[in-house]
């Protein structure tokens, strides 16, 4: 099962709000396929999650500074060339709508993810219990944030972890469309096994097409068991033109 396509016309009348849109979207997927591609390779993507207007309203968010809590340059930290904005409390709509809705489809994947690590910890069936066991551990910063890429930025790979409370799963969804409005800046992943040496994955993504992945490490059966594989994230130098992409973790930051 596929999602509808979502930059085709629609039909005329009041459109429905964010979180009934996509939660429409969200039931549409084969989530039983996403996870067994998320269980396979610690990824897996989905086709336009978000249509192309929905794209352009969360970019054209970055520059309303009433939207955000901080702003990063990445240049200043060694994280590569580029800048981010984490968003405050309440999150807009449409990004709270995304988080709320895919945590609670990918809580179940988690705690199997835990279980075959052989961890004891849990994570509860809805955001709002997660929030307030992150707000219980001293994580209270949103971490949702909008990420801006220019010719010749780019973001070295890395891990969201921001704290010891930390959801082994999150998405991005990319804002911008290739070819059009950028060139270059590919999603990237690099796996990393015991004992064998890393592998590295260009992801391609249209816009509105969302990537979830795994945060830190995931659960991969070998011959005595599983075991764990460690797993990071960047984004590849960009050519020409400018990137946005929303980013959405599932656990607060202290």
């Amino acid at each position: 099962m596929s999602l509808p396509d979502a930059r085709s016309p629609r039909a005329e009348g009041p459109s429905p709000p964010p979180g009934a849109a996509i939660a429409t979207r969200l039931d549409a997927l084969a989530w039983q396929d996403l996870a067994a591609r998320l269980d396979d390779r610690g990824f897996a993507t989905v086709p336009r999650l978000l249509d192309a207007s929905d794209c352009r309203s969360l970019a054209a968010l970055y520059d309303d500074d009433s939207a955000f809590r901080s702003r990063v340059v990445m240049q200043r930290h060694g994280f590569g060339s580029g800048e981010y904005r984490y968003f405050g409390y309440p999150l807009p709509p449409l990004a709270e709508a995304l988080r709320a809705g895919l945590y609670g489809r990918l809580a179940p994947l988690a705690n199997a993810w835990c279980a075959r690590l052989g961890r004891e910890e849990e994570f509860p069936r809805t955001l709002g219990e997660q929030l307030a066991r992150c707000r219980a551990a001293g994580q209270e910063r949103p971490t949702p944030l909008l990420l801006r890429y220019a010719a010749g930025d780019y973001n070295r790979l890395h891990q969201d972890l921001y704290g010891g409370l930390v959801f082994p799963l999150q998405a991005t969804i990319l804002l911008s469309a290739p070819q059009r409005d950028f060139e270059g800046g590919e999603f990237l992943l690099l796996e990393q096994r015991p004992r064998m040496q890393s592998r590295g994955e260009v992801v391609p993504l249209d816009q509105g097409d969302a990537v979830i992945f795994a945060v830190n490490e995931r659960p991969a059966r070998g011959a005595r068991g599983f075991h764990r594989v460690r797993m990071r994230h960047g984004v590849a130098t960009l050519r020409a033109g400018r990137r946005f992409a929303l980013g959405l973790i599932f656990h607060d930051a202290r």
